[in-house]
């Protein structure tokens, strides 16, 4: 990692691009050739540059959304990334958030199942039960502090989200379940679904409740981190940045 990039974006932009790599994405670019969507704010004073949405896309990633804010006025260093595949796939989506945020670093890491965890313990066994391991290492550090979550809010998670404070040394050690969680998401990505997990799930209209799901993962009424993006970038660019992650469709841009 160079002295220049902090440890949440060195976390995250490393992640994003192991996944653009893998899933031979494209990104769409602004008409500028740089990021799609250039963030400001004006919670400041005069507008100021305060980070960017980039999107990607490909087959087996039907979409790839980065979304960085740094703000140094409110201690502020925040970058997310979510790689959603198509809505007819049963393979999870892979999201990660890495912040730096008044004086503590934080962390979310998931593969956000694509059916009823509760009916589906084949699905459960093939889609997450391989990250147990590394689930529970995290668990049991000292260096993290469970995040508090809202219960209806940890509903459209997996059971296997990550998501804590953490000490700087600990947070320099996210690198390992990182890889994991990572590591298990390409393998499903680049495999074929086993017989008997495509028979578990057969009940299930996968892009029906991927809509469903997605409507309610990035509700402002269930994350109410949608409301301090709000404060921060306005109202308009923050629905824009909740826009591009309600489902797989790409906006008009240009191909990088």
């Amino acid at each position: 990692m160079t002295a220049d990039i902090s440890l949440p974006a060195a976390l995250c932009q490393g992640a994003l691009d192991r996944v653009v790599e893998r899933a031979h994405l494209t990104e769409v670019t602004g008409a500028d050739g740089g990021a799609l969507l250039p963030l400001t704010s004006s919670a400041f004073g005069e507008p100021m540059s305060v980070g960017e949405a980039r999107v990607f896309h490909g087959e087996k990633v039907a979409k790839a959304v980065y979304v960085g804010i740094v703000v140094p006025q409110i201690q502020m260093d925040s970058h997310m990334v979510f790689a959603f595949t198509p809505e007819d796939s049963p393979v999870p989506h892979f999201t990660l958030d890495s912040v730096h945020a008044g004086g503590h670093h934080a962390f979310h890491l998931d593969l956000i199942q694509r059916v009823d965890a509760g009916t589906h313990m084949a699905y459960n066994d093939w889609a997450h039960a391989p990250l147990t391991e590394a689930y529970e290492s995290v668990q049991g550090n000292p260096g993290y502090t469970k995040a508090a979550l809202e219960p209806r809010q940890l509903t459209v998670m997996s059971s296997w989200m990550l998501a804590a404070r953490s000490t700087v040394e600990a947070f320099a050690e996210l690198d390992a379940p990182v890889h994991t969680y990572l590591d298990h998401w390409l393998s499903l990505l680049e495999g074929e679904v086993p017989a008997e997990v495509a028979a578990d799930i057969a009940d299930t209209d996968l892009a029906a409740r991927d809509a469903r799901n997605r409507g309610l993962l990035f509700s402002p009424q269930v994350d109410k981190v949608w409301a301090q993006i709000s404060r921060l970038l306005g109202d308009e660019q923050a629905e824009a940045v909740r826009l591009l992650l309600l489902d797989n469709s790409l906006p008009v841009g240009q191909p990088a």
